[in-house]
């Protein structure tokens, strides 16, 4: 039997006693929440596309079971072990990423998706959390290493992964990843000049998108002018939610589950207002919420410049993430095909937030040894302290 008891020094002992519990309660209840909504919103799914009933139910809970071994796994690690395997973990993203500009698997004019004996998984997914962690060391070593060039080396990094991106297209991920680097690259202190000019550089991009990109144009048309085109969706979701009220119809007495495409990913959210009700939505949000709260907080409170980076954005991708999916069911936003974390179907989106959340949990650990607090992460500075305003040695 394992002893859990404070006194143990045992590899289990210290990553309970150091770990967020609450953080990780409250994953743990997303993670099952998602489980609940896809019974909820995919047997209607399954029924049009002629497949057993619980066809995507099974599957959720097979991709749930090796996501929640990743997330304890990766939580295990120090920020030393966090950094070098994000390292690797993002140079093999970005040849798989390469393989699926040629090799990859076209559903819906994107090719996003690599088959690989028989799994199919979408690299993008896992090299967004990966360039974070990359991002927070290159910036971390530039602090104090002198002429190291962090930053240019994060955005020729930032550049190739953009590539990728746009190729497949991914116009969403794209405008994701390059607000994580720019909150990155802010609290690492880049100079507000920088920041303005980089600013700038991506309302053109987003102009250049809508000029040149006719799905982008055609999202923000029928966001802006619903009669511009089909929004059948997005309009669909919102009836949802009105028809759902505070209470919901009930488990399994909902309708637009039977008419919505994708009731099972971009829209389960919807899903549950209808048939759960806007209390069980409130705790929803209240989990994500929380979590990135709470990680926050924790990050807050170390001394290692890397970890607070690092931690920082990542909280930052998962409650943006969480929140662009939402805004898109509420009609708040232009529509994009994001998942919401842990609840809509999907086994890369769920692996790779397992990934994302079990380097959180590491991070954000309590160490109990001392020097690892303090960094063991190479040149990575001791204390984090807002440049202009000195710095503790």
């Amino acid at each position: 039997m394992i002893n859990l008891r404070r006194t143990d020094t045992s590899i289990v002992g210290r990553w309970w006693w150091t770990i967020d519990r609450w953080s990780l309660l409250a994953l743990a209840l997303l993670i099952a929440t998602g489980i609940i909504m896809i019974l909820a919103a995919s047997p209607p799914v399954a029924a049009r596309l002629r497949l057993d009933t619980f066809h995507f139910v099974r599957r959720q809970i097979s991709f749930a079971i090796p996501a929640c071994v990743v997330l304890i796994l990766v939580s295990y690690l120090n920020p030393i072990g966090i950094r070098r395997f994000a390292t690797v973990g993002f140079a093999v993203a970005l040849g798989l990423l390469a393989i699926t500009m040629v090799a990859g698997t076209e559903i819906n004019g994107a090719r996003r998706w690599l088959d690989i004996g028989g799994f199919v998984i979408q690299p993008s997914e896992f090299a967004k959390p990966l360039f974070i962690v990359v991002t927070a060391y290159l910036l971390a070593k530039q602090e104090t290493s002198s002429g190291f060039p962090g930053v240019a080396l994060s955005a020729l990094l930032l550049c190739m992964l953009l590539a990728f991106l746009l190729f497949q297209p991914d116009f969403g991920m794209a405008v994701i990843t390059c607000s994580v680097w720019l909150a990155q690259i802010f609290m690492a202190g880049l100079p507000l000049v920088w920041l303005s000019v980089l600013g700038v550089a991506g309302t053109i991009g987003l102009g250049a998108a809508y000029v040149l990109l006719p799905h982008v144009a055609s999202r923000i048309d029928r966001f802006i002018d619903p009669a511009s085109g089909d929004s059948f969706q997005v309009e669909t979701a919102r009836e949802a939610f009105l028809q759902g009220g505070l209470f919901g119809r009930g488990p399994g007495e909902g309708v637009v589950k039977n008419i919505l495409p994708d009731a099972h990913t971009d829209f389960v959210f919807a899903v549950a207002g209808e048939e759960f009700g806007a209390l069980v939505c409130l705790f929803i949000i209240g989990l994500f919420g929380f979590i990135v709260l709470r990680g926050f907080s924790r990050a807050l409170q170390t001394t290692n410049y890397f970890v607070l980076l690092a931690s920082a954005g990542l909280l930052i991708q998962f409650g943006a993430q969480a929140a662009i999916n939402i805004g898109v069911n509420l009609d708040l936003m232009p529509t994009k095909g994001m998942t919401l974390p842990f609840i809509s179907y999907g086994g890369s989106s769920l692996t790779a937030l397992a990934l994302l959340a079990g380097m959180m949990l590491a991070l954000t650990r309590h160490r109990i040894d001392a020097a690892e607090d303090r960094g063991r992460v190479e040149n990575a500075p001791t204390i984090f302290v807002k440049r202009g305003r000195g710095r503790t040695p």
